[in-house]
Formats: C-alpha cells, structure tokens, sequence
C-alpha cells in the first residue's frame, strides 16, 4: 500500500508538471532574459522618450535588460506587425499611442488587428497638444495665424513624423474645425518634422509639449495654443484653444505598452503591476508633469476599452476627412 500511495502521489505530481508547466516559470521566474520593447516610430519623438524611460524602470526593478527597437515606417504598422507576429512569451513588447487605434481606419489591408492581436498591459499617460509655429512666421496668437492660413489656402503646410501619427490626426482634426486648407507634409520622424519648422522649411506643427519644449524654450518655436481646457505648467503664458476662440480642441495623445495575443496572464499581470508602481513614484510623476505629460495609468482590463473607444472615435474622423495613406 505504501509504495502504491508513493506511486499515486508521483503520477499526480508528474500530471502537473505536464499540464501547468508554466506555473512556477510564468511569472516568478519572469523575466530571466532580455526583453525587446519595439517602439513603431523613429528616435526623438514623444514615443521614444516616453518608452526608453520605461523600458529603464522596468530593467531596474525586473533585473534583466529592456532593449528599446526602434522599428518606424508607415504610420507605425511595420513596427506593430512585427509584434503582432512574434511568439507570445513576454519577451516582445510594443509601445503604443494614439495611431495604433487609428491604423485600421487608415491602412484597409492591414495585416493585423489593433484590438484583437494585442493584449492590453497598461496605459501610461497622456499629453496636450502644442499649436506651433516657425518663429519667423509673421503671426503671435492662434486667431492671427488662422487668419493668415485662410487668406492663403493651400499655401501654408503642417508637418507630421508620418501619415496616420498622432502629429498628422491631430493637426487634421485643428484644420477642420478651424476651416482651414493646409498642406500635410510627413516625414519620417519628429525630430526631422520639428527640426524643419524651427529651421524655417515648414510653417506648422502641432504636436506634444514633450517633442518641442527643448525648441520652445531655446526660442526656435513660436507656441500660440495648447489643447484640453487647461494651461500647462511649462507653458503658463500659453493659453489653451478654447480660451482665444477654438473650443473643443480636445486632442490629447497617450501612450501604452501591448504584448502579442496570448501571452500568459501571469507575464501581463506582473509587467502591468510594475508598470503601476512606476507610474506612482514621485519622480515618475515629476518627470513627466516637467514635459506637461501627465501620468493615467489604466490596468489591462480598462485599457482595452480605453483603446476600442479610440478607435471608434478616429474612424469616424477619418471617414469624415477621407484621410487615405499616401
């Protein structure tokens, strides 16, 4: 009887190593190699400061290295199916903003869906948007500027890191409520897009405080509004849209971190726990209160419902804009 009892109980145990050979694995030894966080967009935007400073938190309380992998092109997508398609382990993450849940409304081929081969981990703030202007441009307040753009239709451009980003919907949504015609010239990055403006290549650029504030301060962008319905900190005398004419210009970017469909919820779980007590240390507040981002972290679960909304409200942008990849 003994040695039966032993054999029953080594069948059981050999049974649950068999069917939950991740238990201890999952999420205790997670993660015990590098991780890749794949950012869909080119160094120097609000993308890459915001995910390279999580990526460095993560690495030093999980103990092992977070490799940021730039991956940019069409509006994010090529970037984005590379996760999509990698294996879900945990150790192929995706930095997102506002275009992910737009690029199924602009790419009508896309490879993958935004919502459904992804799963939510955790949503890490948000940010206004700065209308402004190459300082040689004869114009100091949001109502002068519209004013010049609309006696020269189609002769004043915007620019954008690319089709579908942030930069590009955000200004396009300033240009239909404004009743303006401008010119959309994408580039292949923020920092090209923002360098052009202050060098006078380009006249317009809406986009996060976080991506032009070193230009703002150094006097190189002449900032005339920002959106949401409050100043910002940073830009004090910079009064919002609604306050000089422009109400309802509501065009805040956010970002978030996303893991390929499937990945063990422990892996999620536990990336998502870290991701909440970085977001609530002081100093992770300060550093992004500085560049007038705010923290609003959302757990998996809101996230995703966070992200479907989004997508409805620019499909329906687009649909009204017609806005089509170029």
């Amino acid at each position: 009887m003994f040695i039966q009892t032993l054999c029953n109980l080594f069948l059981k145990l050999l049974l649950l190593a068999i069917v939950f050979p991740s238990l201890a694995s999952a999420d205790n030894a997670y993660p015990n190699r590098a991780v890749r966080l794949v950012i869909p967009f080119a160094t120097g935007g609000s993308n890459d400061i915001v995910g390279r400073f999580i990526a460095d938190q993560l690495q030093k309380r999980l103990g092992e290295p977070f490799v940021v992998d730039n991956r940019g092109g069409a509006g994010g997508t090529l970037g984005t199916d590379l996760v999509a398609k990698s294996k879900p382990d945990g150790y192929t993450l995706l930095l997102i903003s506002t275009p992910h849940t737009a690029n199924a409304s602009l790419y009508k081929k896309l490879s993958y869906s935004p919502i459904k081969d992804f799963s939510p981990i955790a949503r890490l703030g948000t940010a206004p948007q700065v209308i402004s202007v190459y300082p040689g441009l004869p114009v100091k307040t949001l109502p002068e500027l519209i004013a010049y753009v609309k006696a020269r239709p189609g002769q004043v451009n915007f620019v954008s890191s690319g089709v579908g980003s942030s930069q590009h919907l955000v200004s396009e949504m300033f240009a239909s409520q404004a009743g303006l015609q401008l010119v959309h010239v994408p580039y292949k990055g923020a920092g090209a897009a923002l360098a052009d403006v202050a060098a006078g290549h380009a006249q317009i650029s809406i986009g996060t405080i976080l991506q032009g504030l070193s230009l703002i301060k150094a006097d190189r962008l002449r900032p005339l509004a920002v959106s949401g319905n409050k100043r910002q900190p940073v830009l004090p005398d910079v009064p919002t849209a609604t306050e000089v004419g422009l109400k309802g210009y509501d065009a805040d970017n956010w970002w978030g971190i996303l893991a390929p469909a499937g990945t063990p919820p422990e892996v999620i779980q536990k990336l998502s726990t870290t991701i909440a007590d970085i977001l609530a240390k002081p100093e992770t507040i300060k550093k992004l209160a500085d560049e007038s981002a705010t923290v609003a972290y959302l757990g998996p679960e809101e996230f995703g419902k966070f992200m479907e909304s989004e997508s409805q409200k620019w499909a329906q942008l687009i649909k009204n804009l017609k806005i089509q990849p170029e």
